[in-house]
């Protein structure tokens, strides 16, 4: 019988939760965060699907979207080395690579000014 366990982060993860190596966008490379600078945290959240789905095209308006649950935790918006926000979409904005603009790879409720969420598997680490 298979278990599921977490995948192992401690090539990611510090003793005191955070960020061991530099974050990075998975497209240009540019860096979004240095090392030490986030805490890892669970937390589910929604965000849009960076690339568009193959198949049935949606006609309802309705955006593919994906949930995930592993992300680093930043608690000041002037802690980023490179991200910007996509305008407000009710009370969410969007983080993206500044650089190169994709994303979203992440997520800021403007309901909480102090955290803002980068997802693990939406960034590189080097």
């Amino acid at each position: 019988m298979e278990t599921c366990s977490q995948p192992d982060r401690s090539d990611l993860v510090s003793e005191d939760g955070k960020n061991i190596k530099s974050v990075l966008c998975q497209r240009c490379g540019s860096k979004v965060l240095t090392p030490g600078s986030a805490v890892f945290a669970e937390k589910e959240l929604v965000l849009p699907s960076m690339r568009k789905k193959k198949g049935v095209q949606s006609t309802d308006g309705s955006v593919d979207s994906d949930t995930l649950t592993a992300h680093w935790l930043v608690e000041d918006m002037f802690t980023f080395e490179n991200v910007g926000f996509t305008k407000g979409v009710g009370n969410i904005k969007y983080l993206i690579c500044a650089d190169c603009e994709i994303g979203p790879i992440g997520w800021h409720c403007l309901d909480d000014k102090n955290s803002y969420y980068v997802s693990l598997e939406r960034v590189d680490h080097a």
